[in-house]
């Protein structure tokens, strides 16, 4: 199975149009932002719904934006080699609801996990504090200012930080390659030892469980990763219970 395709003017078209858009976006927010100073992703990032910067829309527009060149090259790549195979496989609309699935997925995981977080915080301010950080830790942060009270800060930063970036659908992509494609080698960079599709899914999803258990404060990030698995390994089963054939 040849990974690298044919070249990116020859990829399906779900695969090349979810580059293309990314690629524009990212090109946009630092324009955007060079010129006239908005900044793109904080407003079309994923807010928690408590926050007053959060739009339904954001649950779509968020997988489409990204940190950086390096956020976007990564993510990109891993959709380019595995994504075009499955659309390949699935067809163009099948792929198209999977990515979306995962991606908004992965947004639902990391909204209750935030929800999880901003419950115990709550707990440990006052109200007086709360509606302090309601009213005010938005324009605080944006000036650069931060709450001395360490609970304070965290739930200013957790209200008013925007996700961004496809990793929860992709992760899902990757799910779905190691299911399909079980025993197909695949040769890691570092360290440089081929190594099976379905043996390489599950060494990342533990990578990333362990990660969202063991270090403080990116629990959230690598649990919306998980979320996008999870949500892809539901649907798999879902077509394949309901399907004669997954493709």
């Amino acid at each position: 199975m040849n990974l690298m395709g044919r070249g990116f003017f020859r990829t399906p078209p779900v695969v090349k149009n979810i580059i293309m858009i990314s690629v524009v976006m990212l090109l946009a927010y630092y324009a955007v932002y060079y010129m006239i100073g908005f900044d793109l992703n904080r407003h079309l990032g994923l807010y928690f719904p408590r926050s007053d910067n959060f739009m339904p829309v954001q649950i779509l527009t968020y997988m489409f934006l990204h940190g950086g060149i390096w956020h976007l090259f990564f993510n990109m790549y891993a959709l380019y080699i595995f994504g075009q195979v499955l659309e390949n496989v699935w067809g163009s609309k099948r792929f198209l609801t999977y990515y979306l699935v995962c991606g908004l997925g992965a947004a639902f995981i990391h909204e209750g996990v935030i929800a999880l977080e901003y419950n115990k915080l709550v707990k440990m301010l006052s109200p007086d504090q709360l509606q302090q950080v309601i009213n005010e830790g938005s324009s605080l942060l944006l000036s650069g200012k931060v709450y001395s009270n360490r609970y304070m800060q965290d739930l200013q930063i957790l209200l008013n930080t925007p996700t961004v970036g496809a990793s929860g659908a992709v992760f899902g992509i990757l799910l779905a390659f190691g299911m399909l494609f079980p025993n197909t080698q695949l040769m890691l960079l570092i360290p440089p030892i081929p190594i099976k599709a379905k043996w390489f899914v599950l060494l990342y999803g533990a990578l990333e469980l362990y990660m969202a258990i063991s270090q403080p404060g990116s629990n959230i990030a690598h649990a919306a990763h998980l979320g996008g698995m999870f949500f892809g390994f539901l649907l798999i089963k879902y077509w394949q219970k309901n399907t004669n054939t997954l493709y």
